[in-house]
Order: C-alpha cells, then sequence, then structure tokens
C-alpha cells in the first residue's frame, strides 16, 4: 500500500494564527514520534512568491503530513496528545478542511 499524504487547511480565528501555530509547534515532537509517521509540518504562505501564488491568508497555515498507512493516521487522530490539542486550540479556530490523498 502507497503512503497516506493529508493536507489540513486551518483557518485561525482573526488575530490568532501566531498563537494557534504555538501550539501546534509544541505538539510536533510527539506526533513525530509517533509509529507510521514520516512527515508533519506547519507551513505558511511564502512572501513574495509572485503572481503564481494564490494566498491563503494571513489566518490560515496548512499542516503538510505523511504517513505509512492509514492505519497510523487513524492512529495519530486518536492520540491522546491530539485530543489534548484538539481541546486547548478548539476556540482558536475558525475553521479546518483534511484532505486525505493517495498517489496517483
Amino acid at each position: 500500500m502507497s503512503n497516506i499524504h493529508v493536507i489540513a487547511v486551518i483557518t485561525a480565528k482573526p488575530g490568532q494564527r501566531a498563537a494557534l501555530l504555538e501550539l501546534f509547534n509544541q505538539n510536533v515532537p510527539a506526533v513525530k514520534a509517533e509509529e507510521g509517521c514520516i512527515a508533519y509540518e506547519a507551513t505558511i504562505d511564502t512572501q513574495n512568491a509572485g503572481p503564481m501564488q494564490t494566498e491563503f491568508g494571513p489566518d490560515t497555515f496548512v499542516v503538510v503530513e505523511q504517513w505509512e498507512s492509514m492505519k497510523a493516521l487513524g492512529a495519530h487522530a486518536a492520540a491522546p496528545h491530539m485530543k489534548d490539542y484538539s481541546a486547548r486550540t478548539k476556540g482558536m479556530v475558525a475553521d479546518s478542511k483534511i484532505h486525505i490523498l493517495s498517489p496517483a
């Protein structure tokens, strides 16, 4: 089976992105230690990328993930540190879209 890729588009409530990213980055070491985690990183718009870029904007960040399997991704979603992160950030998030992808 091929690796699973996840693109999570997270939009913070206005002015909350920096605080949300701080909590996200505090959680990254625990996620990267999970069995099956290949990559897990928050990204933001690149400055001065020019007209080829469609920006997400100042309140949004995108999490780029890669997992060995759907089983590993499922375990990640159920991990205690993820439940804690979700509870701590619930009031800071305006919207989230999770895209789970497989190689074409």
